[in-house]
């Protein structure tokens, strides 16, 4: 396999990885594995937001791009479009204010389940 397809791979999880921190609260309800790990994947995203820590999968995408010889938005079809998906030209602070904003409606998800399942738990408790 050539660098510029580990690049293009490593591209991929990423999207997929972004699409899990956004949408990942639809796919968790009665698994209890996948809500914590979503709920420390959407920690995580706030961190890499709001601090200067780069994001791993970023790294690892501009090591096989530099490696391949690709600079960015010059490469094949694939890695230019999805590059403009993972990485929109839109300014720095206000991707990470729609970063930050999208996990806390996440964790707001995962606070309305929780409070529920707590509401549930005392009705069940005052009906007996």
């Amino acid at each position: 396999m050539d660098l510029q397809s580990l690049a293009e791979i490593i591209l991929v999880v990423h999207l997929a990885w972004i699409l899990w921190v956004i949408f990942g609260a639809f796919w968790t309800r009665g698994h209890p594995f996948l809500t914590g790990l979503h709920i420390a994947s959407i920690l995580w995203g706030i961190l890499v937001e709001l601090t200067p820590w780069p994001c791993p999968l970023t790294l690892i995408e501009q090591f096989f791009e530099a490696s391949a010889g690709i600079s960015p938005y010059h490469g094949p079809f694939l890695l230019h479009y999805l590059d403009a998906i993972v990485y929109p030209e839109i300014s720095e602070s206000l991707l990470a204010y729609f970063g930050v904003a999208v996990c806390t409606a996440n964790l707001a998800v995962y606070f309305w389940r929780f409070e529920r399942f707590v509401r549930s738990g005392k009705s069940r408790t005052n009906n007996r």
